[in-house]
């Protein structure tokens, strides 16, 4: 099949040509029909399977000219990146249609986005949080929207978005289409689906945990962050297969660290992000991965995750996820437009138990290499690596409240003080224990 097959209007088939885009991805073929019909529709397919044109297309096939200012079509996804990307994918898209496209994200000031909305769109491709201030505040109107997308919706979970998604759904009219995207299905997307769709039929191009037969999967046993750094470099340094490398990390800190220790071997071609980079930053530095500026990029799973960069020759799991499908998501990275993929992980001795879940999950072994012979083995371990020391902590059990007395209690009888005049004799009565007297006195005296 290919997209002319599709129910596609003159305008995005010429865009797609130009794009050079012939063929449909099982996503996009399967999904095409139902949210075409109306239907609310959830689409489970795994990254690099083309889910943005899945929705894309039928969205803007279904979109019909109105001189209003309300937006008719809303996408909500979990990053800024993500907004960016998209919108991008809409223009593309749209050269030949007369298409107001808006993209909403936080971290900016929010005035010259009241502006823009204020001025009119027809597709909003926002994150939840600044689309639910810009709501609020009066400066952008749900009214009119037909169609709702989320996507990307397990890592929305993920990152705790979910009461600002009801929040925002909350102002939708009843009566649109709900469409929906992710690579996992859990207990909590499937009560929002449950809350919120109109019995939904799901599009499956392929079960969770399946892993793309186009990207070769390798792994090594490294004791350490030192000695992954030295196989890291070491591998980095082989520019003639490695030509486009992502490497993920588990925080913010690690891939601070690890481009501290290996920006000096490759200056001018390395390139970090994660969210506590400035935005106009995260931005420049995405730009120049996808340009071929810089070849290596180290990120952190939530920057990278959604992002559309092609050509990507090898992925480095510099750390094991937890999370098995986390795992499914970052491979996804290389490998894609059916084109074959390396996927490297490095695993130390702590992170076995996450290689069995993931292994698990995809009911297939990570074949392990030997490590290289000429491989520097540090037994230096980082500051996160050391055992931490726990000390014992007593718990001194505090008296019962209902036991105890009050706060202050009556002084003894001995230690009372009365300002109470004594006579003399009544002072050594209580000497003497009996009446003194000076004598009695004579007669004549």
């Amino acid at each position: 099949m290919t997209f002319s097959d599709l129910n596609l209007n003159r305008s995005l088939l010429d865009a797609l040509n130009e794009l050079g885009f012939t063929e449909p991805t099982p996503i996009q073929e399967k999904g095409f029909s139902v949210a075409m019909s109306g239907k609310d529709m959830v689409g489970i397919a795994q990254t690099g399977t083309g889910k943005t044109l899945a929705y894309l297309l039928p969205c803007l096939r279904l979109w019909t000219f109105s001189k209003e200012k309300h937006p008719q079509i809303l996408i909500i996804v979990p990053t800024r990146e993500l907004v960016v990307q998209i919108v991008e994918e809409v223009e593309k898209l749209t050269t030949r249609m007369s298409v107001v496209t808006v993209g909403l994200y936080g971290g900016v000031n929010m005035k010259p986005q009241i502006a823009t909305v204020e001025q009119g769109s027809d597709v909003i491709v926002a994150t939840p949080g600044r689309l639910l201030d810009l709501v609020l505040c009066g400066a952008l109107k749900l009214k009119s929207i037909k169609r709702l997308v989320i996507d990307e919706v397990d890592e929305m979970m993920n990152l705790g978005f979910r009461p600002q998604l009801v929040r925002v759904l909350d102002f939708l009219p009843n009566k649109r289409q709900n469409l929906m995207y992710s690579a996992t299905m859990t207990d909590e997307i499937q009560k929002l689906i449950d809350d919120f769709f109109d019995i939904p039929q799901i599009v499956e191009a392929a079960p969770t945990g399946t892993p793309l037969d186009n990207i070769s999967q390798t792994a090594y046993y490294a004791p350490n962050f030192n000695t992954k750094t030295n196989l890291v470099e070491m591998l980095l340094a082989n520019k003639t297969e490695m030509t486009k490398v992502l490497v993920f990390m588990d925080s913010k800190a690690m891939a601070d660290l690890l481009f501290e220790r290996i920006g000096e071997t490759f200056p001018d071609e390395i390139g970090v992000i994660h969210s506590n980079k400035a935005q106009n930053n995260r931005f420049e530095t995405v730009n120049n991965f996808k340009s071929g500026a810089y070849r290596i990029l180290i990120a952190t799973d939530i920057i990278a995750r959604g992002l559309d960069i092609s050509e990507v020759s090898h992925v480095i799991n510099f750390d094991t996820p937890a999370v098995p499908e986390d795992y499914i998501h970052r491979i996804g990275r290389t490998g894609r437009a059916d084109k074959t993929g390396i996927a490297i992980t490095l695993i130390t001795e702590a992170e076995k138990e996450n290689q069995a879940l993931i292994e698990a999950l995809m009911q297939r072994e990570i074949p392990i290499l030997p490590l290289p012979e000429d491989l520097i083995i540090s037994d230096v371990l980082i500051e996160e690596e050391i055992p931490k020391v726990v000390m014992k902590i007593i718990k001194v059990k505090l008296p019962n409240k209902d036991e105890t007395g009050p706060a202050f209690h009556q002084k003894l009888a001995k230690n009372m003080k009365v300002n109470k005049t004594i006579r003399r004799g009544e002072k050594m009565k209580l000497k003497y224990k009996k009446p003194q007297t000076r004598g009695q006195k004579r007669k004549g005296d």
